[in-house]
């Protein structure tokens, strides 16, 4: 009795996300991307243009955009129209297309850090060696939706993942491409992934014709 009066009471664990919003985190509209692009243009902010510019075109996972090396995008010495990553999660490779913005982006960056193949495209502060974190990447993110007016609270990285294949999706209809751009195994992580509804599904349908 005495040793459960004298007993210190039991750590409460604080948990990591207490007071952050949770669930998936919506793509950006084109207008944001636009405003948050011109904001780091005009601030001359070459590398973050340049990580933001291809994690948009790339559709990668945080975990890979950081992990990009030089000549994964710019093997020649200029950024390609498309690369190829093995993606860390499922150990398989996926091909994206990159686009004029984004290519000068990369190319002006690569020449303002003197970037080389066999060197990380974005090091961190640990060194040429290491990449940013993807904890850094994440704030990166925060910062630059904050700057336009959005709260970063509902935003992320998957808010970035997301944008270009939930266009995709909705100008086209092709669940099918936009599953191999994600490097989905399974349609339907890309339909969860998505969020795509039942009214989604309807509108989809109605464009086709038989």
């Amino acid at each position: 009795m005495q040793d459960q009066v004298n007993a210190t009471p039991a750590t409460k664990r604080v948990p990591w996300n207490k007071g952050m919003l949770t669930g998936a985190k919506p793509p950006l509209r084109p207008k944001h991307v636009w405003s948050i692009r011109t904001k780091l243009q005009i601030e001359g902010r070459t590398r973050d243009l340049a990580l933001f510019n291809l994690a948009i075109d790339s559709k990668l996972r945080g975990c890979d955009v950081v992990a990009i090396r030089v000549e994964d995008v710019a093997a020649g010495g200029y950024t390609a129209d498309r690369a190829i990553v093995r993606q860390k999660k499922t150990g398989r490779p996926v091909k994206f297309e990159l686009g004029e913005q984004t290519r000068q982006a990369i190319d002006d960056y690569l020449k303002t850090g003197n970037k080389r193949p066999g060197e990380f495209l974005f090091p961190g502060r640990r060194g040429p060696n290491r990449t940013i974190t993807t904890r850094q990447y994440a704030r990166l993110v925060s910062e630059w939706i904050g700057s336009v007016g959005l709260d970063p609270r509902l935003f992320g990285t998957h808010s970035l993942r997301r944008t270009k294949a939930t266009l995709i999706s909705r100008r086209t209809g092709n669940l099918r491409a936009v599953q191999l751009l994600l490097g989905h195994t399974k349609i339907e992580s890309t339909v969860r992934y998505l969020g795509i509804e039942v009214d989604d599904a309807l509108a989809i349908a109605e464009q086709v014709d038989v």
